[in-house]
């Protein structure tokens, strides 16, 4: 993976974590990497049985990455989707079970993604979160919440 600024890959620890809220089998689930970045969680999707797993990335470099890996893994129901998270939201016409969301630090994209994440939502859909602080908006339920570092990450889901 290209070395860029912002480009925080999941520590292993926290997809640990994260994976064990989710359930270790993903079977069938529609994923959503919204910033895919290192893509380590969507790619970790894609390995627990997830049907379809769509990574959304602008930068041209880490798209380029994470197309190589994508075909070093043999992951097929990998979609790579080069563009601006926001504007994937407003096209995308798909719903999601699950949706990693996981927007470079100091960009405060993360509440505004999750104001746009509504209409992409399978029912019961859970979306992690990863930002410098935890979010709490009115319109989502957070399931779980931990703390790595800096990082701070969260399960939730639509109220």
């Amino acid at each position: 993976m290209p070395s860029r600024p912002g480009l925080r890959p999941t520590p292993d620890r926290v997809r640990e974590t994260l994976f064990n809220w989710l359930g270790q089998r993903l079977e069938g689930l529609a994923c959503l990497d919204l910033f895919a970045g290192s893509g380590a969680l969507g790619f970790e999707a894609a390995s627990r049985g997830a049907a379809r797993v769509v990574m959304v990335e602008q930068d041209s470099s880490a798209l380029a990455a994470l197309n190589e890996t994508r075909a070093r893994l043999g992951a097929r129901q990998v979609e790579l989707v080069r563009g601006d998270a926001f504007e994937y939201l407003e096209g995308a016409g798909e719903r999601f079970d699950v949706v990693f969301l996981d927007p470079p630090f100091r960009q405060n994209a993360a509440a505004a993604a999750l104001e746009r994440l509504a209409e992409r939502l399978a029912p019961g859909a859970r979306v992690y979160v990863e930002s410098e602080r935890p979010l709490e908006l009115a319109q989502w339920r957070e399931l779980k919440r931990a703390r790595a570092g800096q990082v701070s990450y969260q399960l939730l889901e639509r109220r």
